[in-house]
C-alpha cells in the first residue's frame, strides 16, 4: 500500500510527539554555549558572506524542519556576535544568566500572553512579585507600579506618556479625548547628553525634539544644575542614571526637590545605571531617585536577563493606566493584576518569567555582586589601559570607560584594528568633540583574564599602526 504524505498539521503533531526536533535544537544550543568563549567576538568576513544563503525565494511547499534547523545553525551561528562571552564591550548589551536562559526555554513552551489575568494567572503573579522585588531593590516608593515592556526605549515612552497625561490633566485638558491640537504647552527640560531614545520618545508623543530646553553638562556628562531653568507645574524634567558614554549620574538629590517644589514631573532614564541602587557600594550614585515620578530600566543590560526585558516604573498608577488606555467590549478585567493596563501593547511575550528567575536566582546579595563585578572589571580596564599609555577620558564610576590614544587619527585607527582582530569588540563614540573608544562592561562572564587579554588587544592594535 502506498503511504499517504502527512499533512502539515499532522507533521507538527508528530514533531511535538517525538521531540527529536527539540533535541536537535538543544544540541546546537549546547555546542554554541561550549564554544562561545573560544570563537571570535565579531564574526569573520567569511562567516558574514555565507549569510547570502538566506537570500532565497519563499518556498512554495513545506520544508523539512530538521534541515531548516541545521541550516540555521550551520550558517547563522558562526555569524553571530559573541556577546554572551566575556570580551564583548561594544554596546551596553548584557549577557544572560544561565538560569534565565533555561527559564526562557520553558516559558517559550508555555507561550503565555500576559495581557490579562484570565489569560495567564501564572505570569500575572510573577509580574506582581517582580514589581515588588524591583521596587524594593531600587528603594522606590511603595505605591510604585511596573509595566514589563521590550526595553528602555518603550519604557521611557511610557513614563513620558504618563507625564504628558498628568501635566495636561492638571491644566484641564484630556489628551486621550482631545489630542494635542490646541492643548496647553508642555515644557520639557533635559540634558544636552540625554540618550537618543529620549528624543525619539518625545517625537513619537508629539512633544517635539526641537522644543526641548537643553541644559549644558559638566565635564562628566552630568546635567549642570547651575544652568537648570526655573521649573513650573507644566514642566517635564528628564534626568539620567548612567550617561551612555561616561556612566555618570545626574544630581538627583539637588534637582528632584526643586522639581517637586515646582510641581514638575521627573522621569529618570536609568537603562543600565538604575541598578546601582541595588549595590551597597554604588547606592550613593542614585541617592534621591525615590523623589522622581517615573523611571525606566532594562533587565537585559546590567541585570543580565535575556533580551527583551524593559521595565517602566511609575509612582502614579492612575496616570500610567490612563496614558496606556485600553478598551474593548471583549476585554475581561479582574480583581488581580491585568498587565495590559501598564504597557502600550496587549499581546506580548511573558518576559517577566526570566526576570523573576534572574532575581530569585541571584538574590539581593548576588545582584549586588553582579553589579560590583561589572564595575570592578571596568576599573581594571581603565587602570591597565592608563598604565599602557592610553588616555582615560572619564571618571570611571560605574561600568563605562572612555579611552583614547594620543591623536584622534590614532584613536580611530586603533579602534578599527581592535574590531577587526576578533579578540574583543568595543564601540566608538565622540566625547567632547573628539573620537573615543567606548568600553561597556556588561557581562557576568567577563573575568580578570578577559580584561587582561582585551587590554593586550588594545596594545597590539595600536602597535601595528
Amino acid at each position: 500500500m502506498k503511504n499517504t504524505p502527512l499533512s502539515i498539521r499532522e507533521t507538527m503533531f508528530a514533531q511535538n510527539a517525538d521531540k527529536q526536533l527539540f533535541e536537535q535544537a538543544k544540541s546546537y544550543a549546547f555546542a554554541y554555549m561550549d564554544e562561545v568563549n573560544q570563537r571570535r567576538v565579531f564574526p569573520a568576513d567569511q562567516a558574514i558572506q555565507k549569510l547570502t544563503v538566506f537570500d532565497e525565494p519563499l518556498p512554495d511547499t513545506p520544508q523539512l524542519a530538521a534541515e531548516i534547523l541545521e541550516l540555521l545553525d550551520e550558517v547563522g551561528s558562526p555569524a553571530t556576535v559573541a556577546q554572551t562571552g566575556g570580551r564583548y564591550f561594544g554596546f551596553v548589551n548584557g549577557n544572560t544568566v544561565p538560569a534565565a536562559v533555561a527559564a526562557r526555554w520553558l516559558s517559550d513552551s508555555w507561550d503565555q500572553n500576559p495581557a490579562l489575568y484570565v489569560i495567564s494567572p501564572t505570569v500575572a503573579k510573577l509580574e506582581q512579585v517582580c514589581e515588588g522585588w524591583v521596587r524594593d531593590l531600587l528603594g522606590l516608593p511603595s505605591e510604585t507600579v511596573a509595566g514589563f515592556v521590550s526595553g528602555t526605549s518603550i519604557a521611557t515612552m511610557c513614563g513620558l506618556a504618563a507625564a504628558r497625561y498628568t501635566i495636561l490633566k492638571n491644566q484641564g485638558w484630556d489628551v486621550n479625548a482631545d489630542g494635542l491640537f490646541g492643548a496647553p504647552p508642555i515644557r520639557v527640560v533635559a540634558s544636552q547628553q540625554a540618550h537618543g531614545t529620549v528624543f525619539k520618545a518625545l517625537a513619537l508623543l508629539g512633544l517635539g525634539r526641537n522644543r526641548v530646553e537643553l541644559v549644558p553638562t559638566d565635564a562628566q556628562g552630568r546635567l549642570d544644575v547651575a544652568y537648570l531653568p526655573k521649573l513650573d507645574a507644566n514642566t517635564l524634567v528628564i534626568l539620567q542614571a548612567g550617561n551612555v558614554n561616561s556612566g555618570s549620574f545626574d544630581d538627583f538629590q539637588t534637582i528632584c526637590p526643586l522639581a517637586q517644589s515646582a510641581g514638575a514631573w521627573v522621569h529618570i532614564d536609568g537603562a543600565f545605571g538604575l541598578w546601582a541602587a541595588a549595590s551597597p557600594t554604588k547606592q550613593y550614585l542614585t541617592k534621591g531617585i525615590e523623589m522622581a515620578d517615573s523611571w525606566s530600566v532594562d533587565g537585559h543590560k546590567t541585570l543580565n536577563t535575556p533580551y527583551d526585558c524593559g521595565i517602566i516604573l511609575c509612582r502614579h498608577r492612575d496616570a500610567l493606566v490612563a496614558s496606556m488606555q485600553a478598551t474593548g467590549s471583549y476585554i475581561q478585567y479582574s480583581e488581580n493584576r491585568d498587565s495590559m493596563l501598564y504597557t502600550p501593547d496587549m499581546s506580548r511575550r511573558a518576559r517577566a518569567v526570566e526576570l523573576w528567575v534572574t532575581l530569585r536566582f541571584l538574590g539581593r546579595s548576588g545582584i549586588a555582586e553582579l553589579v560590583d563585578g561589572l564595575c570592578d572589571r571596568a576599573s581594571q580596564f581603565a587602570e591597565q589601559l592608563a598604565a599602557n599609555g592610553f588616555h582615560i577620558l572619564n571618571d570611571v564610576v560605574f561600568n563605562q570607560v572612555l579611552a583614547a590614544c594620543d591623536t584622534p587619527e590614532e584613536t580611530k585607527a586603533t579602534l578599527a584594528a581592535i574590531q577587526a582582530s576578533g579578540e574583543c569588540w568595543c564601540g566608538g563614540t565622540n566625547w567632547q568633540d573628539k573620537p573615543a573608544i567606548r568600553i561597556s562592561v556588561c557581562s557576568w562572564a567577563t573575568t580578570e583574564e578577559d580584561v587582561d587579554r582585551s587590554v593586550q588587544a588594545f596594545i597590539n592594535a595600536r602597535s601595528i599602526l
